[in-house]
């Protein structure tokens, strides 16, 4: 049976500052598989040992994040029930382009304790975000 409940107007709030947010991971990752030879060199040393350094399937993982947070955002905004799990395939591409950046890359060498606030953000919207579309299909607001 279908729902026909209206969401609340921080559903769309929400869901909208949540593809914003993942638009920007989007620009981030075109940023870093498109980057120029000339920009790579710019880097210091250590960081641009990490570009580098980087196989193919962390990159992978980068890809699944980002572009998996933003469809489902657009999932969200569109009301479907999808929305939770491809928020859950980008929440794993997630913790595995964590794993390699902490537990293999040890990035956190190369930026410090500083480099861990954006990475922990991204843990914590990603998880919201999974959460979130969990309430709004328990809502009825997800079809």
């Amino acid at each position: 049976m279908e729902s026909t409940n209206k969401p609340a107007t921080w559903f769309w709030i929400v869901s909208a500052i949540a593809l914003l947010w993942n638009l920007m991971g989007v620009m981030a990752y075109i940023a870093q598989v498109t980057m120029s030879p000339e920009a790579l060199q710019a880097l210091p040393e250590n960081e641009r040992a990490l570009y580098e350094s980087a196989p193919a399937w962390a990159t992978g993982a980068f890809a699944i994040a980002v572009w998996g947070g933003a469809l489902g955002s657009v999932l969200l905004l569109l009301r479907r029930k999808l929305a939770t799990s491809v928020l859950i395939v980008s929440f794993i591409g997630i913790i595995v382009q964590m794993v390699h950046s902490f537990g293999i890359a040890n990035s956190i060498e190369v930026y410090g304790p500083g480099g861990l606030i954006m990475p922990i953000m991204v843990l914590f919207i990603g998880a919201g975000l999974i959460w979130f579309s969990r309430k709004a299909s328990t809502n009825g607001w997800l079809k």
